[in-house]
């Protein structure tokens, strides 16, 4: 383990090996998208594997090398915490709270996937202890690093759509039957459904796109035969600059609309299609391969402009930019080795749980909720 100083939660200068990583639930999360992208990243090794179904742990050692350790319980992480440098949390929703805070008593940073926690308060109580650790306390926020995204951003830097007025974003699939499993289970304390699954994402993005939001309206549907959480939600959020997101998060889409549709006070931008690079993982490619990452071709490109008709597809083609989820766990290796900030804090997963808890509210009580 790199030496860490307890007062920063970041190694030594002198510390040159890479940090030793604890991936903590191989499934979805741990095996497509943390541990393909912690083994890619400069300064990360991954270490342990904690699962404990055999095949899984075989399959991390075919993915990672026979040297990949694996364990049955993020306990035994614990035993050892002196060899490891930061923890992944990527289990079910409802282990995040407890493994993250016994791996912030154990003097480990922590990178949890999304949902942080069931609630704000849950949320910032983490946020807190880590605070009073010295440690770094992540949260594994991948979107802001979608292709669609990150080119968003940049058109609204730049000033191209003028004051943007309305924001429309859309995760949808077409999914008829359910596929069960905790993500889709309807128990409170799995904290499944839509909501917090997709809209952990939608509402992050336009919370960092136009700030904190002054209330929230939701609609909330179970729509699948045999469903038992969300699978057909709508999120309206008035944000205190006065943008209005609009978000949608559907399994049950049978015609998919934009990813994004956005209208400002000179122009619109307008882009369908998910970010490839879910799908690239998913097929086994990796960061740093022979195929450019995270590229998209030009029939993906979206369109900036007014006034045009939609029969022509209006406007100019805006060339999307690389999508880049590689910078995530970059940030994070800097966070610890340099001292560099911490590229999603526990604070802003808060603000966005203090969201999706009020369209919760909302959509069970028919009412707007204020937040400001």
């Amino acid at each position: 383990m790199t030496s860490q100083d307890s007062s920063q939660g970041s190694p030594t200068p002198s510390a040159a090996a890479p940090l030793c990583v604890g991936l903590v639930g191989y499934g979805l999360a741990g095996s497509v998208f943390h541990a393909p992208l912690i083994a890619a990243t400069e300064g990360l090794a991954l270490d342990t594997v904690v699962t404990s179904n055999p095949e899984r742990q075989e399959q991390a050692r075919a993915e990672f090398g026979p040297g990949l350790r694996c364990a049955a319980s993020a306990d035994e992480l614990w035993e050892r915490a002196d060899e490891l440098d930061l923890i992944v949390v990527a289990s079910p929703n409802k282990t995040h709270v407890p493994i993250a805070t016994a791996a912030l008593k154990a003097g480990l940073p922590v990178v949890v996937d999304k949902p942080l926690a069931g609630t704000a308060a849950e949320a910032r109580a983490l946020a807190d202890l880590a605070d009073e650790r010295g440690l770094l306390l992540s949260v594994f926020q991948n979107r802001r690093w979608d292709n669609d995204f990150r080119t968003l951003r940049k058109l609204l830097t730049e000033g191209e759509l003028g004051d943007v007025q309305r924001f429309e974003s859309r995760f949808e699939r077409w999914r008829p039957q359910p596929k069960g499993g905790w993500r889709e289970s309807g128990a409170p304390e799995e904290i499944g459904g839509l909501l917090y699954d997709l809209g952990s994402h939608v509402v992050d993005q336009a919370l960092m796109l136009f700030g904190p939001a002054a209330s929230v309206y939701a609609e909330s549907d179970v729509r699948r035969p045999g469903a038992e959480a969300d699978d057909d939600t709508f999120l309206a959020i008035t944000h205190t600059n006065g943008v209005r997101s609009h978000l949608y998060v559907s399994a049950t889409t049978a015609q998919l609309g934009p990813r994004f549709r956005v209208l400002g006070s000179r122009a619109g931008y307008v882009k369908y299609g998910l970010d490839p690079q879910e799908a690239a993982l998913r097929e086994g490619l990796r960061p740093g391969g022979e195929e450019p990452w995270g590229v998209e071709g030009e029939s993906m490109w979206g369109r900036v402009g007014s006034g045009e008709s939609p029969l022509t597809g209006g406007g100019r083609p805006e060339p999307t930019l690389p999508g880049d989820y590689p910078a995530y766990y970059a940030a994070i290796a800097a966070a610890l080795t340099e001292g560099a900030p911490n590229p999603v804090t526990a604070h802003e997963a808060a603000d966005a749980l203090d969201v999706l808890e009020a369209a919760r509210r909302s959509a069970r009580e028919g009412v707007t909720v204020q937040l400001s």
